[in-house]
């Protein structure tokens, strides 16, 4: 799913990195066969990536490139990059030996910028920690960037969410994007969950390591289900977190999680009387402003939350639904917001439409989001079953908001463009197995909703589901509770992890506001 940043990246300066790890470069994988028809994917030491955001990490770790065939299913095809760090344990003497590898968000973020978050939240205070950026990620070659999108990014906070105009102008960027990349020789249809799988079980066998713990989180935790069920060796276990079931990740399926997470962030304010008092009635609230601004929605003049000239902002039904589904403002802030918008006061909302504006053009494979999302997401339903799905998620709100998924608007149109092979029944499948697994939702979360991790938990014999209260996408970095039920299950996946603090959590009070 389409991650949800909370950038606050610092560091010093990313220097050149040291020594390698595993094989010296053109040593065949330990267990890889080679042939001339189908090179071995290899580890080959390097520098590592230099962020504009200096990650601090990176100063000390080793670094190199995977190479990999870009398309395993045709033998004599090229091969591509892929950016890996090895960031070494605080605890240099007495690390565990058994290191954890990270999966990132999206498709599409840069893993090497969530390093910092992992770092605050343990991963590494004890094991080496390996990131590697999945295929067509930025420091990858190639890159499956789109700086087409990011520019209709940056003006579509001045269109109408689901506006006729939007519509035209992004598919005119994702047809831009598409040419170029495929004039480069980029085979689309090979930017999927089962390559990326892929690629994480060659990074193990090229660095010589023979067990490893997976961490993974929103379409990562999507892409370490698929890669435990079709390469389970060298596994000891694996961490999920926001989770999105691969048996379950459709277009249709998005709604079903944004309803979960406001109606518990509504539950919750309910759950505490002054939020309560306040704000009687949360639903009614947010059906009569969706209700109200597609109908007449407001154009204004807002300055980014940074700074900067005021830019031109539209706000509909469509944009605040989207708001809220990327927690902008924050669930603690959006009783108060709502309420705010429904006395004439749009200015919380305004600012986080307004925030759209500033892009960072080119830091995110919008490739392979849509190479992911019209392969595996979009196939075997439709634009009327995403409306379907929304109309049971909000009975009575306006079609023009139902009809897109929430943060992918219009994919089928995009994904018709794209055109990429299906891989729905391919990826589509639920993961059994004996690894332990550990699955970490917040409650807050409306992008991938914390009941799912149940679901994914049924095929899943030795697992742990674990739901932490007032936490939305992305929980591990959020929640000191949630980092020590992690380091627990680390520890020792086969024992219960240590779930103590979870018990008696409850959500930070909500703002309240003057009456």
């Amino acid at each position: 799913m389409p991650k949800h940043s909370i950038r606050a990246v610092t560091a010093v300066a990313a220097l050149a990195c040291l020594t390698a790890v595993g094989p010296a470069p053109g040593t065949p994988a330990p267990g890889a066969t080679t042939s001339p028809a189908s090179p071995a994917s290899r580890f080959v030491p390097g520098a590592c990536p230099k962020p504009p955001e200096p990650v601090e990490a990176l100063s000390g770790a080793r670094c190199g490139v995977l190479e990999v065939p870009e398309n395993r299913s045709r033998p004599g095809g090229r091969t591509i990059e892929l950016a890996v760090a090895v960031i070494p344990a605080l605890t240099p003497a007495k690390p565990a030996k058994e290191p954890v590898v990270f999966m990132a968000g999206g498709p599409g973020a840069d893993a090497f910028d969530d390093i910092p978050f992992l770092v605050d939240s343990g991963l590494n205070k004890d094991r080496d920690l390996i990131v590697m950026g999945q295929r067509g990620n930025l420091y990858d070659r190639p890159n499956l960037a789109c700086p087409e999108v990011d520019r209709f990014n940056a003006q579509a906070v001045g269109l109408g969410y689901d506006a006729k105009q939007a519509e035209a102008r992004l598919l005119q960027a994702v047809k831009e994007c598409r040419g170029r990349l495929t004039s480069q020789g980029v085979d689309l249809g090979a930017y999927n969950t089962t390559e990326n799988a892929a690629d994480f079980a060659d990074l193990r066998k090229a660095l010589g390591i023979p067990l490893w713990n997976v961490y993974g989180y929103s379409y990562g935790s999507d892409l370490a289900l698929t890669y435990l069920r079709r390469h389970p060796e060298g596994i000891r276990a694996v961490a999920v977190d926001s989770v999105a079931p691969p048996q379950y990740a459709t277009l249709p399926w998005t709604w079903s999680s944004v309803v979960e997470g406001i109606d518990n962030i509504f539950d919750a304010c309910a759950a505490q009387p002054a939020c309560k008092d306040r704000y009687p009635d949360l639903r009614r609230t947010l059906t009569q402003q969706v209700r109200r601004l597609e109908a007449h929605p407001l154009t204004l003049n807002v300055p980014p939350p940074g700074g900067g000239k005021p830019v031109k902002v539209v706000l509909d039904g469509g944009a605040l639904l989207n708001l809220i589904v990327a927690h902008t403002p924050r669930p603690k802030d959006l009783p108060a917001a709502l309420t705010e918008l429904a006395d004439g006061n749009p200015e919380r909302f305004a600012q986080a439409r307004a925030a759209g504006s500033v892009q960072n053009v080119g830091a995110f494979a919008h490739g392979l989001t849509n190479s992911v999302a019209c392969a595996e997401w979009a196939p075997g339903y439709s634009e009327t079953d995403v409306l379907k799905a929304g109309r049971e998620a909000f009975p009575g709100w306006p079609d023009t908001v139902l009809a897109q998924a929430p943060q992918l608007p219009f994919q089928y149109p995009v994904c018709r463009l794209w055109n990429v092979p299906d891989r729905a029944s391919l990826q589509r499948v639920a993961t059994a197995g004996s690894v332990p697994v550990l699955l970490v939702s917040g409650t807050f979360d409306a992008k991938t909703g914390a009941s799912w991790a149940k679901e994914a938990a049924r095929s899943l014999p030795r697992s742990t589901t674990v739901q932490v209260p007032g936490i939305g996408h992305w929980v591990v970095p959020q929640s000191p509770c949630a980092q020590r039920v992690l380091a627990s299950f680390l520890d020792r996946p086969t024992a219960p992890p240590d779930t103590g603090c979870v018990d008696g959590l409850e959500p930070q009070p909500f703002t309240i506001i003057p009456e």
